[in-house]
């Protein structure tokens, strides 16, 4: 869980490691011209500001791709129209093959450009399925010599403040100028940075140390209270945080129903890592929480991408369980358990690269037909990272196949990449308190205040929470028109004020403190799968999952797929259809205005969250009764839910 404290949420954290080649999207459907001669691009400042830790060796290889353009002006226009009520393309998706037909590079464009790639001696040249990049391999020395860079090593720190190093080229790439025209972005030339695991962010139920004789978690919301002194932020007493909840308690709070589960649909989840017996894993699960068994046939594995076969610079061998993939595939069956899972795992060193190419692939599948029409995209990647150009074609492209693309708002307060394009379905953080009867007790945004009590004194050690605010890229979608505040919408830029897209779209339950119960299979010193485990699990990875699973449901028995939901999702404002999340208050009880932490060993001090602290001075989020910055339009509302989509999208 990462604190953040006098930092402005949208800042690039570190620099970006690769920058877009050729026009620069604006809002969609409008670009720059591209230039005629080789086209450097804009790099952030940060990367010049980086102290410089040395040169990437020459001989180390790289897997790259060149990303084409497509029509994305045309395309965008066809994805707007099967994805409006009304129109009478509503609904009437293309096949990948149709899409590249209709929309996407000609195959001599894609051949000139792998083309010149093998002129440069990059080996394994390759063009993609759908024609969207053209992939190729080779060492350092001669990617610097294709594309006139040079690439380094810098010194920076990561999301918790820890000195790290990134991989980055020192200035825009840059394509002859006969190509230009056709070359989206490139990608692959940042590496991987250090490894980050997922940690539990509270004890295992029955795990308490010995030592301790009180309670460190409960089994739900307010199950034990905790009074302590002096006082923090006027609160004086506080709910211990849940052992995690159950499949139960999570269906119940949302109202996923026994009648609608998802049967028939296929979601497919995006990750970066193989799970540890991924099955046997979700076996497990369903019967720790009396769920019925999975079937066989319900859960799929594939890889795509390339493979890397050395360990990344920096990365460390860590303890921690790194059990993001077994999390998404539990939420999605805990609300979802009669649909279809495909898990996609992207390959390669380049870890930002491998994620696009899991999410590409699920939309080029066959051909004839993508391989599910609801990806759960449970990551994030940070602005400047990526052109925004490579993510805006591929949620394009998702929607005109009908593929509704969801991803996690992110797990730091602010915009990211993946979470700002007005083609997503971006899926922000809550804090939820369910009670004893599985009834909802409260619903806010997450972003809580740590207070750290040391010998007696209180410190605040900064914010944590979903990501959400205003894109200064993309102008507001017709969709937000008349829901999105004026106050969030608008946004400064230079001189001038635009009316921007907004994040997040909707939200579930994101908060470590009002996590949810999973587990994951671990791996034996001989390879094998050894016994099972649980952990407590949140963040926005795990709101993705639980959207895209009720969404699932709500797809069950219709004609068709709902596809990119954002303009059924916002015609739904303000009815019962969705819980408008709402601030926390005064009159608002003190346990369920902040969880204690109390000191278990895993924590240096005695500790207490805050919940929905909004200092947007730090953040640029609010959570407010309506839209808001921190939820959207809100969270899913049970049955009333599942009917108003089924009755927006006719």
């Amino acid at each position: 869980m990462t604190r953040i404290r006098a930092r402005a949420a949208t800042a690039v954290a570190g620099c970006a490691a690769v920058v877009a080649a050729g026009a620069l999207l604006g809002v969609p459907g409008t670009a720059r011209a591209a230039s005629t001669a080789p086209v450097p691009q804009s790099t952030p400042s940060a990367v010049h500001a980086l102290p410089l830790a040395g040169a990437v060796p020459s001989s180390r290889q790289l897997s790259l791709q060149v990303w084409l353009k497509p029509d994305l002006a045309k395309a965008a226009a066809f994805a707007d129209a099967v994805s409006a009520p009304g129109s009478g393309e509503f609904h009437h998706y293309l096949s990948p093959d149709a899409y590249t037909a209709r929309f996407g590079p000609s195959a001599a464009r894609a051949r000139a450009v792998a083309a010149w790639l093998s002129t440069q001696g990059l080996t394994g040249v390759r063009v993609g399925p759908g024609r969207d990049y053209v992939s190729a391999t080779g060492p350092v020395s001669k990617v610097q010599s294709a594309f006139r860079v040079r690439i380094n090593r810098y010194r920076t720190e990561d999301a918790n403040g820890r000195p790290t190093e990134i991989q980055s080229n020192d200035r825009d790439v840059s394509v002859p100028s006969s190509l230009a025209p056709d070359v989206l972005a490139v990608t692959g030339l940042s590496g991987a940075r250090p490894a980050v695991t997922r940690t539990a962010s509270a004890p295992e139920p029955g795990r308490s140390p010995a030592a301790v004789k009180a309670p460190t978690c409960s089994r739900y919301w307010a199950e034990h209270t905790q009074a302590f002194h002096p006082a923090y932020q006027g609160l004086t007493k506080a709910s211990l945080p849940v052992c995690g909840y159950s499949a139960g308690q999570i269906r119940a709070a949302y109202g996923a129903t026994w009648t609608d589960t998802g049967k028939g649909q296929t979601v497919a989840l995006t990750e970066d890592e193989t799970p540890t017996a991924m099955f046997q894993t979700l076996q497990d699960y369903a019967k720790n929480n009396h769920l019925p068994a999975p079937k066989p046939a319900q859960f799929r594995e594939i890889r795509t991408g390339s493979t890397c076969g050395t360990t990344p610079h920096g990365a460390a061998q860590s303890p921690a369980v790194n059990d993001e993939a077994e999390m998404d595939s539990e939420a999605l069956y805990a609300m979802a358990p009669g649909a279809d899972q495909l898990m996609v795992i992207g390959g390669g060193c380049d870890e930002d690269q491998a994620l696009l190419d899991a999410a590409l692939a699920v939309l080029t599948g066959d051909g004839k037909h993508p391989s599910a029409s609801i990806e759960s995209n449970s990551w994030q990647i940070p602005l400047g990272d990526v052109p925004e150009p490579t993510v805006h074609a591929i949620d394009v492209r998702a929607a005109a196949e009908g593929v509704g693309v969801y991803f996690a708002s992110g797990d730091t307060p602010g915009l990211t990449v993946t979470d700002s394009d007005p083609y997503a379905v971006a899926v922000g953080g809550t804090s939820l308190g369910i009670g004893a009867a599985n009834d909802r007790v409260f619903e806010t945004g997450w972003s809580d205040d740590y207070g750290s009590l040391d010998h007696g004194k209180w410190s605040d050690l900064g914010i944590s929470g979903g990501g959400g605010g205003t894109s200064l890229v993309y102008g507001q979608p017709a969709y937000q028109k008349g829901v999105v505040p004026a106050s969030m919408s608008h946004v400064r830029i230079g001189k001038r004020t635009a009316i921007d897209r907004a994040v997040p779209d909707i939200a579930a339950d994101g908060d470590p403190d009002t996590g949810l119960l999973t587990g994951y299979t671990e791996s034996e010193s001989s390879g094998k799968p050894g016994p099972y485990r649980t952990v407590v699990n949140a963040g926005t990875s795990l709101a993705c999952p639980l959207i895209a699973g009720l969404v699932a449901d709500a797809q069950q028995g219709q004609k068709s797929a709902f596809g990119f939901i954002n303009p059924l999702l916002y015609r739904l404002a303000g009815t019962r259809a969705l819980h408008d999340v709402l601030p926390v208050g005064p009159r608002t009880p003190q346990q369920d205005r902040a969880a204690y932490l109390p000191a278990d060993g895993s924590q240096d001090s005695t500790g207490v969250d805050v919940f929905d602290s909004q200092e947007r001075a730090y953040t640029e989020q609010v959570t407010a009764k309506g839209y808001d910055t921190m939820t959207g339009v809100g969270t899913p509302n049970g049955a009333a839910f599942l009917t108003g989509l089924r009755h927006a999208a006719h």
